[in-house]
């Protein structure tokens, strides 16, 4: 669990990231899936695509193939294409998994997959976005954080890596816990902002390094439409430049993190925030958030001359016996006053 902290220049933090005049509860529309018949008798088996990006052809075995899901696997290729196509223009480095999933092969009576450079995960957070399909915050630590001063909390509701749950987020708001809760989880798809205000959220985090601008304007509406706010994660300076290209965003996230060689640097915060771009962020009032590598009131003191209004830390606090008491070391003061 992070606790979002906001420096006292900037009071308007928890107001921003929960709405007031927006209900607590909402009905979400019924979800419409799309399924295909069980009943037929035909195998289909998807040969390999060429690396030069043709289609996927399809062959019937033990029936001829009904035309239409021979329609629906090359449309799910062309969205599958065209979406890496637009995720490479604007500088995306984290693919998403392929449509079809890895090619399947035959040998005989035995199916086995190729991994190649296409259909393998090239890092940890390309293999987090593509098994979405598949620690524990608890209730007492959350207290603790809204108590040593937290504007906001991130509660995580990854399960497969990070032994998070959406059910966290509601442990917490039960047990009397009034701070906003920002879900933490690897946004990719509309539904799962829906799914996370159902469960008590007041924010979601969107990765710009995940997510194409259009998906980034497309959810922010969500969000606004629900009441909730969005926090949405850059690392270096062309994901800056898309974010602020993008209408209605209100918070921005910096991470310090590098998600090639994971090496944490500060300075990444002090590069984003000058010149024109800091210029910018300061004309439409948008607060820029700090993460990762933040240890030490230094730290707290560098990002914030830099232009920073608030930071998300975890790992800095929760290693300590104590929270709260964890919070006050890192800023140098009690913020709970």
């Amino acid at each position: 669990m992070e606790g979002l902290a906001s420096f006292r220049a900037v009071a308007s933090l928890s107001s921003r990231l929960r709405n007031p005049n927006s209900a607590s509860a909402f009905d979400a529309r019924r979800a419409k899936w799309l399924s295909l018949p069980s009943s037929c008798s035909s195998i289909v088996r998807a040969q390999q695509m060429e690396s030069k990006g043709t289609p996927p052809s399809v062959v019937a075995v033990e029936g001829e193939q009904e035309p239409e899901k021979v329609e629906l696997k090359i449309k799910e290729w062309e969205v599958g294409m065209y979406h890496n196509e637009v995720a490479a223009s604007q500088g995306i480095r984290i693919r998403r998994r392929p449509p079809t999933g890895p090619p399947q092969h035959y040998v005989g009576p035995f199916e086995f997959r190729l991994q190649n450079e296409g259909n393998t995960p090239r890092n940890i957070l390309e293999e987090i976005i593509w098994h979405k399909d598949t620690q524990v915050a608890q209730v007492e630590i959350a207290q603790a954080y809204e108590k040593g001063g937290a504007a906001c909390l991130s509660v995580l509701a990854d399960e497969k890596y990070f032994q998070g749950s959406y059910e966290n987020m509601v442990a917490i708001r039960n047990a009397g816990v009034k701070c906003p809760l920002l879900c933490k989880e690897f946004i990719i798809e509309a539904w799962q902002i829906y799914y996370a205000r159902t469960k008590g959220a007041d924010a979601i985090l969107l990765i710009a390094a995940v997510l194409p601008d259009l998906d980034i304007r497309y959810m922010t509406k969500i969000c606004k439409m629900l009441g909730m706010a969005t926090l949405v994660e850059v690392h270096d300076e062309r994901e800056m430049d898309r974010v602020l290209g993008i209408e209605g965003v209100e918070l921005i996230g910096i991470n310090n993190r590098n998600l090639e060689t994971f090496e944490v640097d500060t300075g990444n915060t002090k590069k984003l925030l000058e010149g024109e771009r800091g210029e910018l962020i300061r004309q439409r009032d948008i607060i820029v958030v700090g993460e990762s590598g933040l240890f030490t009131p230094d730290d707290i003191a560098y990002v914030q001359e830099a232009g920073v209004k608030a930071v998300l830390v975890g790992e800095s606090i929760v290693k300590q016996d104590d929270p709260q008491k964890g919070i006050a070391e890192l800023f140098g003061k009690d913020i709970s006053l």
